[in-house]
């Protein structure tokens, strides 16, 4: 297993579209496990592919308590979503430590094959459907500061810019 960068904003290869996983095979386990270690290493709550600069339709998402119930995504469909939306604070482990209001639905329905490629439904409500919804945002190219405002926006990526610099000049 390895630790794999994560992509930060605004890095344009967040925008990137992913494509089918076209084998649950060998490469794919093993990226499973090195997206799991990855976002347990960054205390994170879900991980897409695209967000380490794979882009294949695979998220990893744990929303336990104990840290210790990885659940695996892999090519994952939202089928059906409620009517009632709700806006909670949301965070992101590609725009560390900016948080802000987005509104979701409060329940979701998701069709995926987990990491042994079967086919799967999972209902989720709460912080599991909002993390679905944000996690697979990221396999279209979207990352959850286009829901905000244009200047909200652009203060942040201003706000990343900058950190990005300082931490390259060490």
């Amino acid at each position: 297993m390895a630790l794999l960068p994560i992509l930060r904003y605004p890095d344009p290869r967040l925008h990137k579209v992913a494509k089918p996983v076209q084998a649950v095979d060998a490469r794919i386990t093993a990226l499973i496990a090195d997206m799991l270690e990855t976002m347990y290493d960054a205390s994170g709550i879900g991980l897409a592919a695209t967000q380490v600069d794979v882009h294949e339709r695979l998220v990893v998402i744990d929303v336990s308590e104990g840290r210790n119930e990885p659940q695996v995504f892999i090519n994952p469909e939202i089928v059906w979503a409620s009517d009632e939306k709700a806006v909670g604070d949301e965070g992101c482990l590609s725009v560390p430590g900016i948080y802000d209001g987005v509104e979701r639905s409060t329940a979701v329905r998701v069709q995926a094959l987990d990491g042994e490629g079967r086919l799967r439904t999972v209902e989720a409500e709460g912080l599991l459907a909002i993390c679905l919804q944000h996690e697979l945002d990221h396999l279209k190219g979207k990352v959850f500061v286009e829901y905000l405002s244009p200047l909200k926006r652009n203060r942040i990526k201003t706000k990343l810019v900058k950190q990005q610099k300082e931490e390259a000049r060490g």
